[in-house]
């Protein structure tokens, strides 16, 4: 696809902001389309399909938030002229063809084309069967903004394909794709893995774990457990493991504070052995594949770690390396677990919450990326783009 100036990539964006607003209520029909056909069966997959009024308000904000950014294209990174005279300059320069597959929400055919467009990507949108009609609007709208503007609707495209047809493109395209986004499931992201031939940027499980230090202010971490876990359990930055330091100062009572609160909560418990002999009532962990799991529901573990060393060993263990706390008064002891664990994000005395786009500072994101190349994190739209050289010469060749 051809480079576009921002002027016109933003008068897409703002066409779209206004087709939105316009086709809110048919949004909304076609999103209940798909929650009647999908029902309850899986509650966090069903908040994701949800589109309502509140959601539809937060597309518009993200594409207004994209729109305001400057353009990550043609961005210089560096200068150099070398003793030889040659000049090498290197610019930021856009991927080419992304394609994003996720499940249930249709908020993402939104942030994810409108990243994809303004750092002049060409986006392949290969949404879930539950988000279909929902989906399908969405699309139908951007293609009237890229049309509107004198664009080919090729820029943005949802894929109409089967799982077997999704397996057969991912193999032999039919045409050149640069990069491939799974955003799901360890199963859609297995999926996309075995048979992609490109480029795969991991937008990774969750399984985010807590350890609480031994000199950790307890009002502060019920507090962030208690949101870190119940504010969404669909997010992908939910809690799933906390980890208590069997030093920490009336160690049986507050594990039996904590369990208090969270039964409250209507949030189920798994203890490991030495927990399960104070909270006596709870189910023990079965088997290993616990603690590598992503619940997606008000469902958490609690363990006992013997110090730091052996809580960074667990995480780095069995974390999805999404995002990591630690609650510690000691700001050293703070920082060594923060260098130590291999998480995307890692935090001080906060909730697991924080790591959106949105929430970082970023904006509007694709994706949060668990890979380490290219970028780890949110995928926000400075992270949209690769790098290309340009080399100045005046009939230079080399010795």
């Amino acid at each position: 696809m051809k480079l576009l100036n921002t002027n016109l990539k933003n008068k897409v964006l703002q066409s779209m902001m206004t087709i939105i607003d316009k086709e809110r209520n048919n949004i909304l029909k076609a999103n209940q389309k798909d929650l009647d056909a999908f029902g309850k069966s899986d509650q966090a997959l069903y908040d994701r399909l949800v589109v309502d009024d509140s959601k539809i308000d937060g597309m518009i904000t993200a594409i207004s938030e994209v729109e305001t950014q400057e353009d990550p294209v043609g961005q210089e990174i560096s200068n150099l002229t070398l003793d030889s005279g040659l000049q090498i300059t290197n610019k930021t320069a856009p991927f080419g063809t992304i394609m994003i597959i996720y499940e249930s929400r249709p908020d993402v055919t939104i942030e994810a084309a409108v990243l994809a467009f303004k750092a002049n990507n060409k986006i392949l949108l290969k949404g879930g069967k539950e988000a279909l009609h929902s989906n399908l609007i969405l699309e139908k709208c951007w293609h009237q903004a890229l049309e509107d503007n004198g664009l080919s609707k090729d820029w943005i495209q949802l894929l109409h394909l089967q799982r077997e047809e999704t397996q057969e493109f991912l193999r032999n395209p039919t045409e050149k794709i640069d990069l491939i986004v799974p955003r799901g499931g360890e199963r859609l992201i297995k999926f996309v893995k075995d048979h992609a031939t490109c480029a795969v940027l991991i937008s990774g499980r969750g399984n985010n774990f807590l350890y609480v230090a031994q000199d950790a202010d307890w009002e502060k971490t019920v507090k962030v457990i208690v949101n870190a876990k119940t504010d969404k359990i669909s997010g992908c930055n939910a809690l799933d493991k906390v980890l208590i330091d069997k030093r920490l100062p009336n160690y049986d009572t507050k594990l039996k504070d904590l369990q208090a609160i969270l039964h409250n909560l209507e949030v189920e418990l798994l203890v490991d052995e030495k927990v399960g002999n104070i909270l006596t009532n709870e189910a023990k962990i079965e088997n290993e594949d616990t603690w590598y799991e992503e619940f997606l529901a008000m469902k958490m573990v609690i363990a006992e770690a013997k110090n730091e060393d052996d809580a960074i060993d667990m995480i780095n263990t069995y974390s999805g390396g999404h995002s990591s706390s630690i609650l510690t008064e000691d700001k050293s002891l703070a920082q060594k677990f923060m260098e130590q664990v291999d998480s995307a994000a890692v935090y001080h005395n906060a909730s697991t919450r924080f790591t959106d786009g949105g929430q970082m500072g970023v904006g509007a994101e694709l994706a949060i990326s668990t890979d380490k190349l290219h970028h780890r994190g949110p995928l926000g739209l400075k992270q949209l783009v690769t790098n290309k050289y340009y080399v100045f010469g005046d009939g230079h060749v080399r010795a």
